[in-house]
C-alpha cells in the first residue's frame, strides 16, 4: 500500500553522464542544465567525478559553492535531483587481472597501484556525500564493483568459500562508506547490474545479509538490466520496494536468437539479442512499473537513462521527458468505495452487522 500524505514520485529528470561532452551546451553545468530544460525536464542527475559539472572536493567542503551549484540550476529552471558515483563506486571494487582496463576510468596518479586507487575511489565516495548533504540531496547513485565478476559462471568448479569470501570483502570495503553516508544522511543506492557483484535480487540480499542489514544500502532499480538478464523485473519491485531509492527509467528489448543469447557473442551492442533502447522502442512494461511504484509509495526522482545503440542521444532525450510525463502517476487520494462506507464504526455496531447481538 501507499503510504499516507504520499505525494507521488517526481520528474522527469535526466541522467547527464551519457550526455556530457566538449562542445556546447554539454560541456558546462549551467549550459547542460538550459538543455535538459529546454526539452521538458525537471530534474537532472550530476556525475560527481566530471569536473565539466562540479568540483567534488569544493562541493564536500563549501556550502557556498554548493548553494551556488543549485542556484545555476534553479535559474536554468532545474533541480540536482542526486549525484552520481558510478565510476568510482566500480573502482572500489576491481576484479583480478582487470588493472589496465580500469586504469582508463581512474586518474593518472593511481594508475598501476590498485591499493591507491581503491583508496582514491573511497575517498570519492566519501566526499560526494558529504557534497549530497550540502547540496540538500538524500540519495546517492553508485556502483558495487565485482570481485567476482570473473567467476560469474563456474567452470572449473569454484571453491565453495570463494563466493563467501568475494562478499565479505566487499562488506569490508563498503562498510566504512555507508557509515559516512549514514552520518551525511544520505542513502547509497547500488545500481544492480551486470559486471557488477550486486548484479540481481541474490547477489544485493548478500551483500546486505554482510553489512548487517545497513539502513543505508538501498537499490537503484533499472529494468532493463533485469529484462537483458531474462528477469521478472516487475515481480523485483514486490521483492524489494523497501530497499529501492532511486529509478533509472531506460528501455530494453531481447531478441531471441539462434546464434546468440544473454551474454551477446562479444557482438556489438547493435547486433546483441538483448541492446538497450530508448524510451518505448524496447520491451519494457513502464505502465507496470510505474504503477507499481506508486503503489509502494515510490517518492524519488524518475531519471531517464540514455544508452541506445540505434536512436541518436537527442531524439532519446526529447522523446524521453514526454515518456517519462505521460507515464507518470497521480497517486490516489480516496478509495473509489468510499461513498459506499459505513463510518459508524464500533465493537457493537460490527457484532450487530455480524447479527451476534
Amino acid at each position: 500500500m501507499a503510504h499516507e500524505n504520499y505525494s507521488g514520485m517526481k520528474g522527469p529528470g535526466i541522467f547527464l553522464a551519457q550526455f556530457l561532452a566538449d562542445r556546447p551546451p554539454f560541456d558546462a553545468l549551467e549550459r547542460i542544465a538550459r538543455w535538459a530544460a529546454s526539452h521538458g525536464y525537471e530534474g537532472i542527475q550530476v556525475p560527481s567525478g566530471d569536473e565539466r559539472c562540479i568540483d567534488l572536493e569544493k562541493a564536500a567542503t563549501s556550502q557556498t559553492y554548493c548553494d551556488e551549484l543549485k542556484g545555476q540550476c534553479e535559474a536554468a529552471g532545474v533541480t540536482i535531483t542526486e549525484l552520481s558515483t558510478h565510476l568510482q563506486g566500480q573502482l572500489v571494487a576491481v576484479p583480478a587481472g582487470g588493472d589496465a582496463l580500469f586504469d582508463s576510468i581512474a586518474p593518472a596518479h593511481v594508475h598501476g597501484d590498485a591499493e591507491a586507487r581503491t583508496r582514491w575511489a573511497t575517498r570519492q565516495l566519501e566526499l560526494t556525500a558529504q557534497a549530497s548533504r550540502r547540496l540538500g540531496l538524500t540519495k546517492l547513485a553508485t556502483f558495487s564493483g565485482g570481485l567476482l565478476w570473473p567467476f560469474f559462471y563456474p567452470f572449473p568448479q569454484q571453491p565453495q568459500a570463494l563466493v563467501d569470501e568475494a562478499f565479505t570483502e566487499l562488506a569490508r570495503r563498503w562498510r566504512p562508506i555507508l557509515d559516512v553516508c549514514d552520518a551525511e544522511g544520505v542513502d547509497l543506492c547500488f545500481e544492480i547490474h551486470p559486471t557488477e557483484d550486486l548484479h540481481d535480487g541474490v547477489t544485493f540480499e548478500r551483500f546486505l545479509d554482510k553489512v548487517d542489514g545497513h539502513p543505508r544500502a538501498q537499490i537503484l532499480y533499472d529494468p532493463s538490466h533485469f529484462l537483458l538478464q531474462q528477469m521478472d523485473y516487475s515481480g523485483f519491485i514486490d521483492c524489494y520496494h523497501e530497499r529501492i531509492g532511486m529509478f533509472h527509467v531506460k528501455d530494453a528489448e531481447f531478441r531471441p536468437s539462434p546464434r546468440s543469447g544473454v551474454y551477446g557473442g562479444y557482438q556489438r551492442w547493435v547486433d546483441r539479442p538483448g541492446r538497450f533502447r530508448s524510451l518505448g522502442d524496447g520491451q519494457v512494461d513502464f505502465r507496470s512499473i510505474f504503477s507499481k511504484l506508486t503503489q509502494y509509495g515510490f517518492d524519488g526522482w524518475a531519471v531517464l537513462e540514455w544508452e541506445c545503440c540505434i536512436k541518436d542521444s537527442e531524439q532519446g532525450a526529447a522523446e524521453g521527458a514526454r515518456f517519462i510525463r505521460d507515464h507518470m502517476i497521480s497517486p490516489a487520494t480516496t478509495t473509489f468505495d468510499d461513498f459506499a462506507g459505513d463510518d459508524q464504526a464500533s465493537d457493537e455496531r460490527n457484532r450487530e452487522i455480524l447479527g451476534l447481538n
